[in-house]
């Protein structure tokens, strides 16, 4: 049996002339970072996943709608391609078994790694994917057929969802719970969707889209947008919700991007007023969630140097914040006014900055995920509306279809500076309250480390990731991360641990799963 220490130190190698390759791309300035080649997908990537593996993860998944390129109707399969992060291969995959258009759903990674997709074409379905075989089964059909539904794994490991009137009837969508230990679904009609509505010129079709939902302690969701109110929803017994606040007193937000990069707090920016055919925002804002139910209050920070709607986020190991892609005018299955250069956030000075362009432009269907090395895939884009006729109803294929990806390299892999490397963690789980004892090759001191909770994102939603700083303490040669002994803010399921040097390098993350309380 290979041991776990020799295993990644196999794999770094590759993940080191991965990143030195990308940044060997072109002229760059390394402060700006730099933008990989093109990477070319047998299907456009509205879906993106990154299947939790000891040591490190090695594969993304990826995928589109019953077809590689449109969508339209209950077709009852999808098409999936996996990416492999250390080799660049490529492979595909029409998943059937379980008759659901997985196109348009929502995405939460459960407790033990699972993930469950929910509804979307298919809008009463769920599909259940397990990375250990490798499989798709199909799961309990919700009490609630949705599309443009959000959703998120509780403290507790029960799932959440609310709204997605983009499929399945239009309105009185309230929220609903998915118990994996009982396989089952239970309706919250307590849980009332009207709290969460915005205002759109198209109606409730789009104004119970996209929740910004963040699980929290008890079982209990923040709701941070993209309606101008905040709310906390409950989901014992029948359910509940209450207002925390407003948000923004202007603007709703569809479409905007949504992140806690420590705990507690939380990044919003950008969307747009409307889902479609208004002018994109570059506001922001900073608030901070503690005891549950109390009210929330907003910061308005300065802009984003660019509007974005359909823009995407991750929060990275140094616990900074990258914007990529969206446009200056939010319309869908369009490239109008494209914003092709990243900003970087920094919550401690709460400035913006502007970063190096992607190559092409990644609007509505396009996704953005955090790498096991630290670095940044984005991609996707397009994808139009197929009537069944033999042509797309929208006449954008091949205009904006976007089956294609960049991976992005922070300037922190740029400085020259060596990253530090995890040697081994001596359990790959870990429990609420207990600690992971970590061995680090050459010296611990000055470095710092970070869980990240491995993300899953469609349609500019990824309530999977969240970051949280951890405190180590040296004992000998090792070092001891405590865990903090609360589910709400230590989501269970699979977290990225990374290391990060005193020069702000991270090292390649290494895979822990945080059991359920």
């Amino acid at each position: 049996m290979v041991s776990h220490s020799k295993v990644a130190a196999a794999l770094l190698p590759f993940f080191f002339s991965v990143t030195f390759a990308q940044d060997q791309g072109g002229a760059f300035t390394p402060n700006q970072g730099s933008w990989g080649p093109v990477i070319n997908f047998p299907i456009i990537p509205v879906a993106a996943y990154i299947v939790p593996e000891w040591p490190s993860p090695t594969r993304m998944m990826v995928y589109s709608a019953f077809s590689p390129n449109s969508f339209g109707g209950e077709r009852g399969i999808t098409q999936f391609a996996e990416y492999n992060l250390v080799s660049g291969q490529m492979s595909t995959r029409q998943v059937s078994e379980t008759n659901h258009d997985m196109f348009c759903p929502g995405m939460s990674q459960l407790g033990d790694g699972r993930l469950i997709i929910t509804g979307g074409s298919n809008a009463e379905k769920t599909t259940i994917y397990q990375p250990e075989t490798n499989t798709f089964v199909p799961g309990p059909d919700m009490k609630v057929p949705r599309g443009y539904q959000s959703s998120a794994v509780l403290s507790n490991g029960k799932v959440f969802t609310i709204g997605g009137s983009w499929s399945g009837p239009r309105g009185g969508k309230p929220g609903e719970i998915y118990d994996p230990a009982s396989n089952s679904w239970t309706l919250l009609p307590g849980a009332a969707v009207e709290p969460m509505l915005t205002y759109d010129h198209e109606g409730i079709f789009r104004e119970d889209n996209h929740a910004w939902l963040f699980p929290w302690r008890n079982g209990t969701v923040f709701q941070a947008g993209p309606s101008k109110a905040m709310n906390w929803y409950y989901t014992d017994g029948e359910g509940g919700v209450s207002p925390a606040g407003i948000r923004d007193n202007v603007n709703d937000a569809m479409c905007g991007v949504h992140v806690m990069y420590d705990v507690g707090k939380i990044f919003t920016a950008g969307g747009a007023q409307y889902y479609d055919r208004a002018p994109g925002l570059a506001v922001a804002h900073l608030m901070e969630i503690n005891n549950v139910g109390a009210p929330v209050t907003a910061e308005r920070i300065p802009d984003m140097h660019q509007q974005r709607a359909f823009a995407n986020v991750v929060v990275l190991p140094d616990g900074k914040i990258l914007v990529t892609g969206g446009q200056r005018w939010a319309q869908g299955f369009t490239d109008i006014d494209p914003v092709f250069t990243a900003e970087m956030f920094d919550p401690n000075t709460k400035t913006f900055t502007e970063l190096a362009a992607e190559s092409i432009p990644r609007n509505y269907h396009s996704v953005s995920i955090l790498l096991p090395d630290g670095t940044v895939f984005s991609g996707g884009g397009g994808l139009c509306w197929d009537d069944g006729t033999g042509g797309p109803s929208y006449h954008c294929r091949d205009t904006v279809d976007h089956p294609n990806g960049q991976i992005f390299t922070p300037p922190y892999l740029l400085t020259g500076a060596p990253r530090p490397i995890i040697q081994d963690v001596a359990s790959s789980i870990v429990t609420h309250g207990g600690e992971l004892r970590v061995k680090m090759q050459g010296s611990a001191d000055g470095v710092t480390f970070s869980f990240i909770r491995i993300g899953s994102v469609t349609h500019n939603v990824n309530s999977d990731q969240r970051r949280i700083p951890l405190q180590p303490r040296i004992e000998g040669e090792e070092v001891v991360l405590p865990i903090m002994n609360d589910s709400g803010v230590v989501l269970p399921g699979a977290w990225y641990l990374f290391a990060v040097s005193a020069e702000g390098v991270p090292s390649v993350a290494r895979t822990v799963w945080v059991e359920q309380a």
